[in-house]
């Protein structure tokens, strides 16, 4: 059983253009890049599909890394809170100094 070909996002924009582009057919495309024509196709419509995502303006995308950030986020302020309970803390035991 053969497995299939797994090809970078660079790849896929790079024949999902020169399809757009139009300049060669289909067929010479799919002998070019080694892909079966119904390859292209669905890798061009795609690209077209995702076009106007490119040029809106003022929408915030969340992007892959955005769970990541507020997980941080998140755990940077319990951490702050945390640090400042236990700087009342040591204040106030004798002899020690509080940190500021």
């Amino acid at each position: 059983m053969k497995s299939r070909k797994k090809h970078s996002s660079g790849f896929k924009g790079e024949v999902a253009l020169a399809a757009i582009k139009g300049e060669e057919t289909l067929a010479s495309l799919a002998q070019k890049y080694e892909l079966h024509p119904t390859q292209i196709t669905q890798w061009k419509n795609e690209a077209l599909k995702g076009m106007g995502e490119i040029f809106e303006k003022g929408k915030s995308k969340k992007t892959d890394a955005a769970p990541e950030v507020d997980y941080l986020e998140r755990k940077i302020g319990q951490l702050t809170i945390e640090i400042d309970y236990l700087k009342k803390k040591c204040a106030s035991y004798p002899g020690t100094r509080g940190t500021k």
